[in-house]
Order: structure tokens, then C-alpha cells, then sequence
């Protein structure tokens, strides 16, 4: 369907006058009056009818024009795209982020992105449990994971686990700990899902020789950690998961072996020269590496 058609006749119906709206497009009335009949031919619809010496619309030309709207606001939100693209500004940009990283990264990025892009829209979203395709999206590699041809993706930064213990406990005098000598604790269980961060853990765990003893079941690193601080067990957390401890809690190395994540940024190669997508990743990489 011809929408600069659908232009004319919101206008006529708005207007209730071919010469006032030929007058407002830039048409002719003859112009104008040829563009409604091909609109009703294309349409197979009756969309006015002569009433004396001018026109009214039918009820399906009132329809019509109503149920367009929603078009031409759609058409008037591309159109200010190439506006801004054309003038050098930079339109929307969707981050797509995981808990630990909004946490640690997200403020200080878009901060920077606010001040030097300030038409910039900004949609944020946490793709760690809910699908979503972001323009790009900081993430924690899965073993044996791809990634779609539609994407560039670069690695952060590797990510090591700390156990996480009260300053009581015997592990907090240590500079490092085997992660074997875990194996006779309580653990507080930190993650929502079977996703690459448990799997991480557990890989290490099975390299060292045996299986974690749950007690606790949590979600989060910052209730697992709480859980800690009262004496029911131990925890294990990515160092970005950390945040900052209660004094009454302390953060170990793990050794022998070290469990470690990684994190990567995926970016859409049809964003790939949006300037606000290249300073994104610049920032998220400043902030890996001080």
C-alpha cells in the first residue's frame, strides 16, 4: 500500500477539504483527487463519497486513516533517525549486561556515555535471564558456546573466584587456598541457574576431586555472602561479585586450580561503526584494565 497515499487521505479526512489539502501536501486539487482514486483502487475500498459540491468520507475511509496512525508514527521514528544520523547524532544504543557487571561496570559506562552523547537514548538490559539482542552485550562465556556470524566478540577479561569466609575461620589467614581443602565445608549455594558460572565452579571442584556440600540455597552473591557473615558456611564468588565485603568477612584466593570466568562483549557488526557503540567497548576495557 502507497503511503504517500495514506498521507493524502489522513489529510482529507483531517481536513474535510481536497483544496486545503492539496494546499498543505504541495499538490495540485486535480493531483490530489487522482492519488484517492488510486488509493481506492488499490484498496477495493469506497473511501469517499460526493456530498453537494465537495466530498466526505465513508466509514471505511475514516477506518482506514484511523488505523494508519500508528504507521506514521512508526514512519515519523525512522524519519528522526536519519535526522540525527545525518547530523552526526548518534540515535539509541541497547546494552545488554549480566548482574556482577551492571553492578561494577554499567554507572561508570553509561556516565561517560550521558556526557559525551547527550542525545543518545540509552536502553538498558539484563540479558542474564531474560533473551533479549542487544546492540551489545557484556557476557560470561559458556565452554563449547558459539556466537551468531551476526555479532563481533572480543574477551574483557578472566574473572577468578574467591572463597569467601568469615574473618574467624582458620582460610582467612591464608594468602591462597586449594580449592580441596573445601571439600569437608558447608557451601552457600550463590547462583540461580545451571549456567556458565556454576559450571565453572563445579568443573574446578570435579578437577580437585569432589562435589561441593550445599547446605544453603541462594540466588545471589550478596545473600549468599550474608549468609556467610552468620556463620553457616562458605561461599565461592567471581572477584567482580565481591563488591565490598563486611568487615567481619574476608575474600581468598583459590588455588590448585583457580576457577576462573570469562567475560567477553559481543557487538552487532550493523552497529560496529556507531560511535557510541565503539566508545561503549572502549570504556567496558578501561575499566578490565586501569
Amino acid at each position: 500500500m502507497d503511503i504517500a497515499r495514506l498521507r493524502v487521505l489522513r489529510a482529507v479526512v483531517a481536513t474535510g477539504s481536497i483544496r486545503a489539502s492539496a494546499s498543505a501536501l504541495g499538490y495540485t486539487p486535480s493531483a490530489l483527487s487522482q492519488q484517492l482514486a488510486a488509493l481506492q483502487r488499490e484498496t477495493g475500498l469506497r473511501l469517499f463519497e460526493r456530498v453537494g459540491r465537495g466530498i466526505e468520507p465513508t466509514t471505511a475511509g475514516r477506518a482506514l486513516a484511523t488505523e494508519s496512525e500508528a504507521l506514521f508514527e512508526a514512519v515519523g521514528r525512522v524519519e528522526r533517525v536519519v535526522g540525527d544520523l545525518r547530523e552526526g547524532r548518534v540515535g539509541s544504543l541497547a546494552i545488554g549486561y549480566f548482574g556482577s557487571a551492571g553492578a561494577t561496570w554499567l554507572a561508570p559506562t553509561v556516565a561517560v556515555l550521558r556526557a559525551e552523547f547527550p542525545e543518545l537514548r540509552l536502553d538498558l538490559r539484563m540479558t542474564e535471564f531474560t533473551p533479549a539482542d542487544p546492540d551489545v552485550d557484556i557476557f560470561v562465556e559458556e565452554q563449547g558456546g558459539g556466537h551468531s556470524p551476526l555479532v563481533d566478540v572480543r574477551r574483557l577479561t578472566a574473572d577468578p573466584y574467591r572463597v569467601v569466609v568469615r574473618v574467624d575461620d582458620p582460610l582467612a589467614e591464608s594468602a591462597q587456598v586449594p580449592l580441596a581443602d573445601l571439600a569437608g565445608r558447608d557451601w552457600v549455594d550463590n547462583d540461580l541457574r545451571d549456567g556458565p558460572c556454576r559450571q565453572v565452579v563445579l568443573a574446578a571442584c570435579a578437577q580437585a576431586g569432589f562435589v561441593p556440600r550445599f547446605v544453603v540455597e541462594t540466588h545471589d552473591y550478596r545473600t549468599a555472602i550474608a549468609f556467610v557473615a552468620t556463620g553457616i558456611g562458605i561461599t565461592v564468588v567471581p572477584q567482580l561479585g565481591l563488591g565490598e565485603l563486611p568487615k567481619d568477612l574476608a575474600a581468598v584466593a583459590l588455588v590448585s586450580p583457580t576457577p576462573v570466568r570469562h567475560i567477553g562483549v559481543a557487538v552487532k557488526k550493523s552497529v560496529a561503526q556507531h560511535p557510541a557503540a565503539q566508545r561503549a567497548v572502549e570504556l567496558l576495557e578501561g575499566l578490565v584494565c586501569p
